[in-house]
């Protein structure tokens, strides 16, 4: 019934796992497989049925889910899941690949007879897990009525991007919004450092700030997480993070677009990531200013 899709999530990491706990919330049956089975097993308790297989995680199912690490994972497990998948399943496709990979996905798809919508999601830990990510979306109109529930569940709102999955225009608007966290983030680790390099209370920044246009509560949330120690559990790792900085800059470079700030955010967490930051908050970032 495509009011009650039967749902099943490939990749059950900080936003997979957040995703198909509200999947099955929402009423839903879910089915969820990650590669590390014991990081999905949790998910029985919020009555998702974990699965030992990608295979078994997508028998009999009308949309399927992938929230992996990059691009190239995404294509190996949907290769490897394609003999269990029925012509016509839909298949959102959640993960931040970038531009370059959206063909061959897409064609993955095409073989196999399945309906593409080039889906990612724009929000961190707390708002995947309250249900409230932005999802981006562009496919066909035939098929939206299946895949509809599974994004009101996991989101607040959808923005449509177009009805031509494989054409990507909703993974590049996703490198957009990232290229503005990653570009804010970046620069409220270097305030933070700089302020402490030249003796300086951070709260003396904030109250110079506080109420006009160069304040913001992203800034302060960061702030915060560096000034408390709240970087773990992270809502968006440093090198996931880093991935999708450089996905972020070679998108610009293949269109002729120089993107120095994404460049040196990218270096930024990979220093943070030497440093043992890696699976911290991107916000970790903040440590690449000095030699440690």
């Amino acid at each position: 019934m495509t009011d009650k899709p039967i749902v099943a999530v490939l990749g059950t990491g900080i936003m997979g796992a957040a995703m198909a706990r509200n999947i099955a919330r929402a009423g839903l049956e879910t089915r969820a497989w990650n590669r590390t089975r014991d990081k999905a097993e949790p998910l029985t308790a919020d009555g998702v049925r974990v699965t030992g297989t990608p295979a078994e995680a997508v028998e009999g199912a009308d949309v399927v889910v992938t929230m992996l690490y990059d691009g190239h994972t995404v294509a190996e497990v949907m290769r490897e899941t394609a003999p269990a998948l029925r012509p016509g399943t839909v298949w959102a496709q959640c993960t931040t690949v970038g531009v370059d990979l959206i063909g061959d996905l897409a064609a993955v798809a095409a073989e196999h007879g399945l309906v593409f919508y080039d889906a990612p999601v724009s929000g961190t830990r707390q708002p995947a897990e309250a249900g409230e990510l932005t999802v981006l979306a562009a496919g066909p109109e035939q098929g939206r009525e299946t895949v509809t529930p599974v994004f009101d569940a996991v989101g607040a709102r959808t923005v449509w991007t177009g009805d031509d999955g494989a054409s990507g225009s909703a993974s590049r608007l996703k490198l957009v919004v990232n290229s503005w966290v990653l570009a804010v983030t970046a620069a409220t680790g270097e305030v933070l450092a700089l302020a402490q390099g030249l003796g300086i209370d951070p709260q003396r920044f904030f109250e110079t700030v506080q109420g006009g246009p160069l304040d913001m509560g992203y800034l302060r949330a960061k702030a915060a997480q560096i000034l408390d120690g709240g970087l773990s559990p992270a809502s968006f790792a440093v090198v996931t993070a880093e991935k999708d900085a450089r996905l972020i800059v070679a998108a610009g470079e293949s269109s002729g677009v120089r993107l120095d700030v994404a460049a040196a955010a990218a270096e930024r967490l990979r220093r943070a990531a030497e440093q043992g930051h890696g699976h911290e908050d991107l916000a970790a970032a903040y440590f690449a200013s000095f030699d440690e």
